[in-house]
């Protein structure tokens, strides 16, 4: 697992029967930012500055803690479980929903439901690839050019949106603690990029 963040671009996903291929019409901005297919389950989706991407590399033949071996949903849910877990760290109520994958917090201020955290896999001779997004502190307007995941009902919102003040490397122990309650192990690599 390395955790990264980066410039301001956009993903697509090339294939992954979890989900359903990205639809044209909800890229309302393709000149903003560069867009890249990233070979990954999920739809359209925003990577930038105060997100937490988190690289996740299993062998899936074997099983990691909670996690079944070769089911690639029990992958899923096991990283959505890893997230919701570091959210509740930080007195945050994390949800996963049935037919949308990610993670999932209602604003106290508004009431709605918006999502915090994306996932995007891939899995190939059953070794995972890819991983999450966690919102920190990003420019959540740089989301307005997509409909992100393909779910045009529900916005994404960010732990600076619920007003709680939470740095990288907070977010990054959290993940660390988390991690081993879900998957059974401790991460081999959590280290950030040279430029953070």
């Amino acid at each position: 697992m390395r955790p990264r963040s980066a410039s301001g671009c956009w993903n697509i996903r090339r294939f992954l029967p979890l989900a359903h291929p990205p639809k044209a019409e909800d890229l309302f901005n393709p000149h903003q930012y560069p867009t890249y297919d990233a070979g990954r389950g999920g739809q359209w989706t925003y990577h930038g500055p105060g997100q937490r991407i988190a690289y996740v590399m299993l062998d899936l033949h074997k099983p990691h803690g909670e996690v079944r071996a070769r089911d690639v949903r029990s992958y899923v849910h096991g990283l959505e479980e890893w997230v919701i877990r570091t959210l509740a760290i930080f007195g945050l109520k994390g949800e996963c929903r049935e037919g949308r994958v990610g993670v999932w917090v209602i604003d106290p201020a508004t009431g709605q439901e918006e999502k915090i955290a994306a996932i995007g896999v891939r899995v190939s001779r059953w070794v995972s690839w890819h991983g999450v997004s966690i919102n920190l502190n990003p420019r959540l307007s740089d989301f307005e050019g997509i409909v992100p995941c393909g779910i045009r009902e529900f916005g994404v919102t960010s732990f600076e949106k619920l007003g709680l003040n939470v740095t990288m490397a907070q977010l990054d122990a959290a993940l660390e603690e988390s991690w081993q309650t879900v998957f059974g192990s401790t991460p081999s690599a959590l280290t950030p990029l040279p430029d953070e």
